[in-house]
């Protein structure tokens, strides 16, 4: 079997199948610490030792089937964490399972847990924590086999302080007084469905709950509890149309949490439990994105980070086969070239000889979070979409994604066992299969080989704008208003703006009429705010420094926050003062956020 580059854990030796969680959420130490009870199969004969991945993890104590057991850290990489060595006290037989108990304490430095003081959340009375797992942070948190290749299935015990709530990407099973601790109280937790470590999540604080469905709640700190229930109340009417695509949901509950602004991403498909940032006012795309990965990355799983477009790629093209659905075949296909030039726009900051912008990359000794970027999103969704062209348009294609769901629900795969897959279902197609340049799509860098076909109805608006904005002299700026703007909606002003942005900047006169025609700087929407903002920062008008730095520091979805910070950075004007906001805001960052802005400006420790 190929091995994880990224993990230091033999699921070949030994695998673990199960995990008994039990440990406390200590605020003031900023630690979580208990025992963790991994049942363990030996997978070959005469198995002695198993190997987990930690990450600035205390251990305390070793049992096997109750007995003590000998372990020993390893040496200590750079981002991979340090391999913990645990010797059993009697060798397993291939089959044979045993229970390898370990005590622990996470560091208040994890890279997988964000701390919030009573200050830094919206209702100011109460703490809050949550954690973020993907790609290789549960590592951060407990001892575990921390590789996609595994899966595991769950019980938790967590112990908070009583006035608060614990979640977890599991169904809720119950609550009672902690026996040991009058003050807190003791949430259960059960995962039947075997997930990889990256999909372990917990989240405590001061919750609420609203019901939006038949198996959704919406759970969010006090103040944000109603109008996020508001926004969210398409999630079932999404579930369906996922369910008729892609087959039967099988988590159970499906539960959205809207977590603190600091939230690096826009959500993460934590099982039973999405977790979504509240800088989501275009919320139905994240959402539907989240909820396509019921089936694609969470049933069927990249088997390493290398992988990762088989997770992405898939679920992008589930999620706008949903918007397909709820609001047209035209706004597909709108969304789809939304995302062509959304790859276009990173390989632009890559470069389009940088080995990560291929499909399929390498990790050897590369640090999946500074790897992470659109690529595998859009170049992943890219080829699905040339491919449902070729193979007879988005029925038959999806006949083919359906059988592939499963297929290969329940296990982790790599890229070949997907083409292989591919061939046989499409068996009387194979040379047309044969014409594809698998070699430059999956190992090629830059923009695909091919570009698909797509209909332009909804985007020649956004074209024709942003065309006669890069084409209008000085003396043309008087025939801009607001009126351009009447026609469009919201996802094509979005649009237009990343037209702009692919281009040169426009001279400063011209975001400046820019402003004083449309009014941008007083549109809330994030996703336009942000396109904006940068669009004057490129074209290096100052008045917008201080807009910019606020979205950059105001929130921590990275989407957002690297490309502001980098393009401040980028202008004479703004840099040091960027630097010195973000020395500024580093220590309330989400871990993960303040490691990538701490490179892009040049100030990683």
């Amino acid at each position: 079997a190929m091995a994880d580059p990224s993990s230091f854990a033999s699921p070949a030796c030994c695998l673990t199948r199960h995990l008994h969680l039990r440990c406390r959420a200590d605020f003031g130490a900023r630690a979580l610490r208990g025992t963790a009870a991994l049942t363990a199969r030996a997978e070959r004969e005469a198995l002695r030792c198993l190997v987990l991945d930690t990450k600035d993890v205390q251990v305390f104590k070793v049992t096997v089937n109750g007995q003590d057991a000998q372990f020993a850290f390893g040496e200590k990489h750079s981002f991979k964490g340090t391999p913990l060595e645990i010797t059993f006290p009697n060798e397993l037989r291939r089959g044979q399972e045993a229970i390898v108990e370990i005590s622990f304490e996470s560091s208040p430095q994890s890279s997988a847990l964000q701390w919030f003081t009573p200050e830094q959340t919206s209702g100011k009375k109460h703490p809050f924590l949550f954690s973020q797992c993907q790609a290789t942070h549960c590592r951060a948190i407990f001892p575990c086999q921390d590789t996609p290749a595994v899966k595991l299935t769950y019980y938790a015990e967590i112990s908070v302080p009583k006035e608060l709530v614990a979640l977890m990407s599991a169904n809720r099973d119950g609550e009672a007084p902690d026996p040991e601790d009058s003050s807190r109280k003791i949430y259960c937790f059960s995962q039947n469905v075997p997930i990889p470590c990256y999909l372990f999540a917990l989240v405590v604080g001061a919750l609420e709950s609203r019901k939006i469905g038949p198996r959704t709640l919406v759970w969010a700190e006090k103040e944000l509890v109603d109008k996020s229930a508001y926004e969210f109340s398409e999630a079932e009417a999404m579930l369906k149309t996922a369910e008729d695509l892609a087959g039967p949901y099988v988590w159970g509950q499906y539960d959205l949490l809207v977590l603190p602004p600091s939230f690096p991403y826009g959500g993460m498909e934590n099982p039973c439990l999405t977790f979504v940032t509240p800088t989501l006012l275009v919320s139905v795309v994240v959402i539907a994105h989240e909820i396509s990965h019921s089936w694609t990355g969470n049933l069927v799983t990249n088997k390493t980070w290398e992988h990762f477009w088989l997770n992405e790629g898939h679920t992008v093209y589930l999620e706008r086969r949903i918007g397909g659905q709820l609001f047209g075949e035209q706004f597909r296909h709108f969304q789809a070239l939304g995302g062509w030039r959304e790859l276009q726009n990173t390989i632009n900051t890559l470069g389009d000889k940088n080995p990560v912008t291929n499909l399929v990359i390498s990790l050897d000794e590369v640090d999946p979070d500074v790897a992470y970027s659109s690529v595998p999103y859009e170049k992943g969704f890219a080829l699905l979409f040339y491919l449902e062209q070729l193979l007879g348009g988005p029925d038959v294609f999806m006949g083919f994604l359906k059988a592939y769901v499963q297929q290969f629900a329940y296990k982790s795969i790599v890229t070949e066992d997907w083409k292989k897959f591919l061939y046989s279902y499409f068996k009387d197609k194979v040379d047309v299969l044969d014409k594809v340049d698998w070699n430059s799509w999956f190992h090629a860098p830059g923009m695909p080989p091919v570009k698909p076909t797509y209909d332009m109805t909804l985007s020649n608006a956004c074209v024709a704008l942003s065309q006669r904005w890069i084409k209008a002299k000085e003396s043309d700026l008087g025939s801009f208003s607001s009126a351009d703007l009447k026609e469009m909606s919201s996802h094509q002003l979005i649009e237009f703006l990343a037209l702009l942005l692919l281009e040169a900047p426009l001279p400063l006169s011209h975001v400046q009429r820019m402003q004083e025609a449309y009014d941008f700087n007083a549109i809330n929407n994030s996703e336009i705010r942000f396109r904006w903002l940068r669009l004057c920062i490129r074209s290096k008008w100052e008045e917008a420094i201080p807009l910019a730095l606020k979205m950059a520091t105001d929130q921590g979805r990275m989407k957002f926050t690297r490309p502001l910070f980098r393009d401040l950075y980028s202008f004479d004007k703004s840099r040091d003062l960027a630097v010195k906001t973000f020395l500024e805001h580093r220590a309330s960052m989400h871990p993960l956020t303040s490691m990538l802005v701490g490179k892009d400006l040049k100030q990683d420790q």
